[in-house]
């Protein structure tokens, strides 16, 4: 049984729990419900940033390498292509532009371009919020659950409180977050290196920090989340992107990634030889 499988479990107890609790505590008095009535929020597969005026714009495709999606190649009878990065963004620092450079030779050559959600790997941070979704919220008084339906991992924010004295880097990161009126604020840092920013596989250091603002627009039809990015040692400056889904009426599904991933690859899928409870 895979490490994520075993996992299932315990969120799904974890969110469960949190459900109850909910039920019996609602959010208080103006906070957004982003989760009531079987509200789910679900964009296209693959979303890429939407740019912020006045900001360095997000890392976009290569021009000439244009990105051909399944969907459009199906639409169009064409061969579907991999994201391949523009590295004449100058917000870039020339350490991430090597690593990228390299990594967009290699799948030019031929090689399957990563992404998390075809390894059953968990996102990071800002990239758990480009797959599409859906994504689903558990809000309490004092955490919010933001559960992505592909890989059913769910990111924690937690609620009015600082963050740790020493963050050991991690997936996800230490998330610390509040309400401001009818926007959910949160602050990520301790972010690990193993994620990338996007699909372009942009890197990023232990640095990264990342500021988060959902709120929901027109009417409370859409989701939108900006995104404050900043790492020194990747960018040259701060940054902000943002990112829309639309509502829907669904319900979480059971969905163990890595027993239905046939397709293995060559990136390897991590395996759990014993249970880790």
């Amino acid at each position: 049984m895979s490490r994520f499988a075993l996992l299932l479990g315990a969120t799904t107890l974890v969110a469960a729990a949190a459900f109850v609790a909910g039920a019996t505590a609602q959010t208080a008095k103006g906070v957004p419900d982003f989760s009531s009535n079987g509200t789910a929020w679900k964009g296209p597969n693959g979303v890429n940033f939407i740019p912020v005026t006045g900001s360095p714009p997000p890392i976009t495709n290569d021009p000439e390498h244009p990105h051909i999606s399944n969907g459009e190649a199906n639409r169009r009878r064409l061969q579907p292509t991999y994201r391949i990065s523009d590295l004449t963004h100058p917000n870039l620092k020339p350490w991430a532009k090597e690593v990228m450079k390299k990594d967009n030779d290699e799948v030019l050559k031929g090689k399957i371009a990563y992404t998390p959600g075809s390894f059953c790997r968990p996102a990071g941070v800002t990239a758990f919020a480009l797959d599409g979704g859906p994504y689903f919220f558990v809000q309490t008084p004092t955490k919010v659950l933001i559960i992505q339906q592909g890989e059913q991992i769910a990111r924690q924010v937690y609620l009015n409180v600082p963050h740790s004295a020493s963050v050991k880097p991690s997936w996800f990161g230490e998330s610390i977050g509040h309400y401001e009126g009818d926007t959910l604020v949160v602050d990520t840092i301790g972010l690990n290196t193993k994620t990338f920013i996007d699909h372009f596989r942009t890197p990023h250091t232990e640095k990264l920090h990342v500021v988060e603002r959902w709120r929901m627009i027109e009417g409370g039809k859409k989701l939108e989340v900006e995104f404050t990015i900043e790492d020194q040692d990747t960018f040259n400056l701060p940054w902000k992107a943002m990112v829309r889904y639309d509502r829907a009426q669904d319900t979480l599904p059971e969905n163990i990634c890595i027993e239905g991933n046939l397709v293995l690859f060559d990136w390897d899928l991590p395996e759990a030889k014993t249970p880790n409870f």
